[in-house]
């Protein structure tokens, strides 16, 4: 799940910092969250990983299944908006 973190981050194009502001963060606390969660050395929780399945605008399932792949393309824009 890691990598595929990582990936997400990467394919969007972002920084740990825009990262944080593209899942609704802006504490200095997230940012060393990202950073163990890419490293593996931390699972995030449930709502984590739907933040980055709708700012990728894939599945939660991509993320946690071994046999899923991200997509190599990744929108700019996410498609889920929160209401």
């Amino acid at each position: 799940m890691a990598e595929k973190l990582l990936q997400i981050r990467e394919g969007l194009g972002l920084s740990q910092s825009e990262m944080l502001e593209r899942l609704g963060f802006s504490n200095e606390l997230f940012r060393s969250n990202i950073s163990q969660y890419e490293r593996g050395h931390r699972q995030p929780p449930l709502p984590v990983l739907l933040m980055y399945g709708r700012a990728a605008g894939v599945c939660v399932d991509v993320l946690i299944d071994d046999k899923l792949d991200v997509p190599k393309k990744l929108p700019n824009v996410p498609k889920h908006r929160k209401r």
